[in-house]
């Protein structure tokens, strides 16, 4: 069992800059390949990024590629998106991941999930 906590979701002017952190517990962290996804209101999650065990392998959606950052640190247990040039549209709540094997960007395929941050952008 592995227990994922999200955090650094909030309020954020468009073009803004946040942070969104994921900790990981329950299990060795390294050994899973991670993910992040959001979901805004009435429509699906959708996958946003993920990462492999190591950052040999790390995979954008193509609406946030050059402006999201997907990074680990699996001595702190932990994942990172650094998001920049928000804009409305990123408005959300994000979600953590973890799968054993290689990282994808296909949700079902995903293990554990955290309850999700929250990430507002105004305009």
């Amino acid at each position: 069992q592995v227990q994922l906590v999200e955090s650094g979701g909030g309020l954020v002017q468009a073009g803004g800059s946040l942070r969104l952190s994921c900790t990981a517990s329950g299990d060795t962290f390294s050994r899973y390949a991670m993910g992040w996804f959001r979901q805004a209101p009435g429509k699906e999650r959708e996958f946003v990024a993920a990462i492999g065990w190591s950052d040999l392998y790390i995979y954008y959606a193509d609406s946030v590629k050059g402006r999201f950052t997907i990074s680990r640190d699996n001595a702190k247990n932990t994942m990172y998106l650094q998001m920049s040039s928000l804009t409305p549209e990123d408005t959300a709540v994000y979600y953590c991941a973890v799968k054993e094997g290689r990282a994808t960007t296909t949700p079902q395929r995903f293990d554990y999930w955290g309850q999700g941050t929250q990430v507002t952008v105004s305009s």
